[in-house]
């Protein structure tokens, strides 16, 4: 990239970072001086960039806010990047308009990066989620911004509902709001292609606390069955005659205490009994259940079921 381009596209992610920037500051960020500082904000100004010169006893520069998409400017990884982001969002339901996106942008790209991003071959496999519109995910993603709360209609045949929309999140090929359900008093994850928001939202609301502090965990929870604590919701407590090493390999996140060369104690959780006792049933192993009682409950149900299929 020739040294005048690296330099109007660094100046332009310093005028990006913040509202002011004084002309000295900048010039000394850039190593430059303040008169080809002057001569580079010129530029991006001819290129469609609305900044404004603000007043001061050195004066200064301010990024506007544009009606219009100028010029790009891209470094060789920024674009590489970008194309891929775009080329890879089929999985997210939003292919169309990531298409149309990614055609807009290489149009104002330098002839050099638009033949790299045309060279660049990413095939997205879809994880079959239904296609979700942009439009719903704007209005979504601005309620949970501005932190109001959000009315809407959840599958054609429910009353309408409100929630407090607290994060929206990708997850296996579909989008969900992560949102604190007022008439339902609890956290829920809605599909974003169930939701149908209605205008206007409701008033501003204090951000709740999420359990466990961080979205990541607490939405893999919900899709591994745990509760709103982060635990699952069926714990049981079994010994195996089973090397602790051999189990602690397809334990998950159970805990699994030595109690022995051949003998363990394994602590593990589920969404139902049945399934703690299946998930539990496979290490194919001696048990001798701990607790509680319903655990040793659901092995007696699948212990006659199993008998039953095995007749």
């Amino acid at each position: 990239m020739p040294k005048t381009s690296a330099r109007l596209l660094a100046l332009l992610s310093l005028l990006q970072a913040r509202r002011d920037w004084p002309g000295p500051l900048l010039a000394e960020r850039l190593e430059v001086s303040a008169r080809t500082v002057r001569r580079d904000v010129d530029r991006l100004r001819e290129l469609g960039y609305p900044i404004a010169t603000t007043k001061g006893p050195d004066g200064g520069y301010r990024l506007g806010a544009g009606t219009e998409l100028p010029p790009l400017l891209f470094d060789d990884e920024q674009a590489v990047a970008l194309a891929v982001a775009l080329r890879t969002a089929a999985g997210a339901g939003i292919e169309e308009a990531a298409a149309r996106a990614l055609n807009t942008v290489r149009q104002v790209m330098p002839a050099r990066l638009r033949h790299r991003v045309d060279a660049l071959h990413v095939t997205a496999v879809s994880g079959g989620g239904p296609t979700v519109d942009p439009a719903v995910l704007a209005t979504l993603s601005a309620a949970v911004h501005a932190r109001e709360v959000l009315r809407f209609t959840y599958a054609a045949a429910d009353p309408p509902r409100r929630a407090e929309p607290h994060h929206l999140v990708t997850r296996g090929g579909r989008w969900y709001l992560v949102a604190w359900d007022l008439d339902r008093a609890g956290w829920r994850t809605f599909r974003v292609d169930r939701i149908a928001p209605r205008v206007p939202t409701g008033p501003r609301f204090t951000a709740r606390e999420l359990p466990g502090g961080d979205v990541a965990t607490f939405v893999a929870d919900r899709f591994e069955g745990k509760d709103a604590t982060g635990d699952w919701p069926c714990r049981g407590e079994v010994i195996l005659d089973r090397p602790a090493h051999v189990v602690s390999a397809y334990a998950r996140d159970g805990v699994v205490e030595e109690l022995g060369p051949d003998r363990c104690r394994l602590v593990l959780g589920a969404w139902s009994w049945a399934g703690l006792a299946a998930s539990i049933g496979r290490f194919d192993a001696d048990i001798e259940v701990v607790g509680p009682a319903e655990l040793k409950a659901a092995f007696g149900r699948l212990a006659r079921r199993y008998a039953a299929a095995a007749e």
